[in-house]
């Protein structure tokens, strides 16, 4: 039995997912993608997150060979900014866009929750994605900030349950 693509995506949509922009300076322009599926935990000996990436990716081939790539975990707050870095219109993905980079190129969005300092530890072919673990050299967060997860095909901001005694 094959599964359809679309009842595939419908299933899958079940499962609340991070949404984060991973980026690098490449020859001195700004490169970015945004992925909904990121993992963290991956292993912490040696520290590894985890993201997909379709082999289709007109970024990912930029952003490989980056010596250090940064990862910004979106908040609630940057939905906008996540659809602009996800345009095909790549020549105003970072129009008004507040970013920085550090020594080694890595790319930091400002106002993200969580921002990881990496490096590709290796990729592993995987049907039609590339499944990338990522070794994480450094952190930085913003105590108490939110972040929006993708859940049901829509980006959703995180809340806490009121419990009931």
């Amino acid at each position: 039995m094959t599964l359809a693509p679309a009842q595939l995506r419908e299933a899958y949509s079940h499962v609340p997912q991070s949404v984060v922009a991973i980026g690098a300076l490449v020859d001195g322009a700004p490169q970015v993608l945004v992925a909904s599926t990121f993992t963290v935990g991956v292993s912490l000996e040696p520290p590894l997150v985890s993201f997909a990436v379709q082999h289709t990716s007109q970024t990912w081939p930029l952003l490989r060979g980056a010596r250090t790539l940064g990862v910004s975990v979106l908040g609630r707050d940057q939905f906008s900014l996540c659809r602009q870095l996800a345009s095909k219109d790549r020549a105003s993905r970072f129009d008004g866009v507040d970013w920085s980079a550090d020594a080694d190129g890595a790319l930091h969005l400002a106002g993200s929750p969580l921002w990881l300092r990496t490096r590709v530890h290796a990729v592993t072919p995987a049907g039609d994605h590339d499944v990338v673990l990522l070794e994480v050299l450094d952190t930085s967060s913003t105590p108490g900030a939110r972040g929006m997860v993708f859940h049901q095909s829509s980006f959703k901001a995180l809340e806490e349950l009121e419990l009931s005694a």
